[in-house]
């Protein structure tokens, strides 16, 4: 490989060129000052934390996981357990297996963002070793095999009857095709997504980087659907259709004091989605976003201008449920949640 290959493979070239890897504040900076104008007009800068009146701080941040899940009806969510903090890694194992578990599973903090310390444990083992990494309580998660995963999001203006989905993101994981001659190493160094998790990969596949896949075999290399992670997503826009909405707006309304935010998913089929036969990992309040704008090749102006509506919508839920009765939160409260959020997801 020339040197001049080189560089425009480097990790910097390859983030240069597509503005979805750019620095949130790069991204973000047009959308902060829409955010400053809002908070004028609401003469708060936390009016966010109203648009849903059933989730901590809206679901901006600091909100557990855990309650937001417990509070969608049973049949739509896998069996979930919470583990506190203090617990050593064998009781740990102990609750996995006496709620009736099966490795692998999947473990994540109860206060969390952007998929950090997400992870797929194998075994026993896996367990006592990210319990000492985590920094709060966390969940213990049936994993679903299912083979769609989508992110769904939801909006209802508290003055209306019925909501609709605003945004489908379909989930492609990272995954590398075998051609016989390549070596696992070199097939994820040559696409760019994969490259760019290359320090993970590498300690994940450590002992089998130089095995040949067959012509053909397609290998995961990330299981969890987070963009962050390598995940590829989608616009699935096209899905979105008044049956889509109809199935949405029934199971939200099933959840109190939730108006506006991202289902994360799992199902069998786009039938299953469209007839409700799914499966939530997550429920993301007014802190999610609408995920499909990370599809390759979208516009920035494009994406802005999404944002800028996703804003306005959380603007206009807030208002009306604060006229109905619902604080914004306090400037104490929110540095309180904060604080405890922040010291959740450091790194360890």
């Amino acid at each position: 490989m020339s040197l001049r290959d080189g560089l425009l493979r480097s990790r910097f070239f390859i983030k240069l060129k597509s503005w979805e890897y750019w620095p949130f504040g790069i991204i973000q900076f047009p959308v902060i000052l829409y955010f400053a104008w809002l908070s004028l007009r609401a003469r708060s800068l936390l009016f966010f934390s109203a648009s849903n009146p059933g989730i901590t701080m809206g679901g901006m941040f600091g909100e557990s996981k855990f309650d937001v899940l417990d509070k969608i009806p049973s049949r739509y969510v896998p069996k979930t357990v919470r583990i506190r903090a203090s617990t050593t890694g064998e009781d740990a194992v102990k609750t996995i297996t006496r709620e009736g578990f099966h490795f692998p599973v999947i473990l994540k903090p109860d206060l969390g963002e952007r998929g950090f310390m997400v992870e797929r444990i194998n075994d026993e083992n896996d367990v006592g070793e990210y319990i000492s990494r985590v920094r709060c309580d966390f969940l213990v998660q049936e994993l679903v095999n299912l083979p769609l995963e989508f992110g769904i999001f939801y909006t209802r203006f508290p003055h209306k009857s019925e909501g609709k989905v605003t945004s489908v993101v379909m989930k492609e994981m990272l995954t590398v095709v075998g051609n016989g001659r390549s070596s696992l190493q070199e097939l994820i160094l040559k696409l760019d997504r994969a490259r760019l998790q290359w320090p993970i990969l590498q300690n994940k596949f450590d002992g089998r980087l130089s095995e040949v896949p067959v012509s053909g075999k397609r290998i995961e290399l990330v299981s969890i659907g987070n963009h962050c992670l390598g995940t590829t997503f989608l616009d699935g826009s096209h899905l979105i259709n008044d049956r889509l909405s109809s199935t949405f707006d029934s199971i939200s309304k099933q959840i109190p004091g939730f108006y506006f935010g991202r289902f994360d998913l799992r199902c069998g089929s786009v039938e299953d989605l469209y007839e409700g036969k799914i499966q939530i990992m997550e429920l993301n309040g007014c802190g999610a976003e609408p995920a499909h704008i990370y599809h390759p090749g979208y516009s920035l102006r494009k994406a802005v201008a999404v944002l800028f509506r996703h804003w306005r919508n959380i603007f206009i839920i807030a208002n009306e449920n604060k006229k109905r009765g619902t604080p914004y939160v306090s400037l104490k409260d929110a540095m309180q949640h904060y604080k405890k959020f922040k010291a959740a997801t450091s790194a360890s």
